[in-house]
């Protein structure tokens, strides 16, 4: 098992974390938010914290809401590599880009680049689509599908932004269940699946998403839209309920018995490095799987 670490770029760093706070800079604006994870001291003095502009409490009910110190667009563009990024401050603390995600952007690009075929990918849980975009980007066709309607109207205009609106995107607001079982029945086979499942979730027409007791059959649903040539599984996850070691047991009763020639599993935690060491952030799990066909 392998730990990855996301490392800071030049519209991106992790400042510092502690106390059970995060400290991020998006471009020139500094960010505190929530980080139950990060138990431990901050490096930085109270200074630097207290230059955040925009600060966000999460509530004991649920949810939570943003305080701006410091006067900051409503949303406002960074770069990766060759991508542009809108955040946007959201009512739940997002911001429309998880940054420890940004490994597996470019590994899932490479893995468009050397498969010698376009490669038809299946995104889900797939949020404001920066993976759709890597993907989009180095060559595949893609299917978005995200419950929420929002996310897949801030994808769409994301893949605008970066001249991608063009490319073979099928944007799909759907519940992520029924949307793979009527693939199913229609026959559709994907080549690759991305997906980044939350604990909880709610699809367009209420539907419950909970990962203890859903993963699984979804999981048992995949076998019946993966091609004949089939490439890669990309799992990853920030549930207390999935472990590496679990990822890797899921991914391997998926492709077990399949004609393939090679199989490489590998799983670990992801991390986002920080400024300070010893104040890295741990910020869920992967699992991926390469097949040759």
């Amino acid at each position: 098992m392998t730990q990855i670490t996301t490392r800071t770029w030049k519209d991106y760093e992790l400042l510092d974390t502690g106390n059970g706070r995060k400290l991020e800079r998006f471009g020139s604006i500094l960010l505190s938010r929530p980080a139950p994870q990060a138990l431990w001291p901050p490096m930085s003095g109270p200074d630097i914290w207290s230059q955040s502009q925009g600060i966000y409490h999460r509530s004991n009910t649920g949810g939570g809401q943003w305080e701006f110190p410091g006067h900051i667009p409503e949303s406002w563009i960074i770069r990766w590599n060759n991508l542009e990024i809108q955040v946007k401050p959201t009512g739940f603390g997002h911001l429309g880009v998880f940054p420890e995600q940004a490994f597996f952007w470019n590994w899932i690009a490479d893995q468009v680049r050397k498969t010698p075929f376009q490669m038809n990918i299946l995104n889900l849980f797939a949020y404001t689509g920066y993976s759709t975009l890597a993907a989009a980007e180095a060559g595949a066709k893609v299917t978005h599908v995200d419950g929420a309607k929002s996310a897949v109207t801030w994808a769409g205009e994301n893949a605008e932004r970066n001249g991608l609106k063009s490319k073979p995107i099928r944007w799909i607001a759907d519940d992520v269940t029924k949307f793979v079982g009527r693939e199913v029945r229609r026959g559709v086979k994907y080549d690759a699946i991305i997906m980044d499942p939350p604990s909880f979730g709610r699809g367009p027409k209420g539907e419950v998403w909970k990962i203890e007791q859903d993963l699984l059959p979804l999981l048992g649903s995949f076998r019946d839209v993966m091609s004949d040539r089939f490439r890669f599984f990309l799992f990853t996850c920030h549930s207390q309920h999935v472990s590496p070691p679990g990822v890797v047991n899921l991914m391997d009763a998926l492709l077990r018995n399949l004609p393939t020639v090679h199989c490489h599993l590998d799983s670990g935690d992801i991390v986002i490095e920080s400024k300070h060491p010893g104040t890295s952030l741990p910020s869920g799990v992967y699992g991926y799987a390469e097949t040759t066909c």
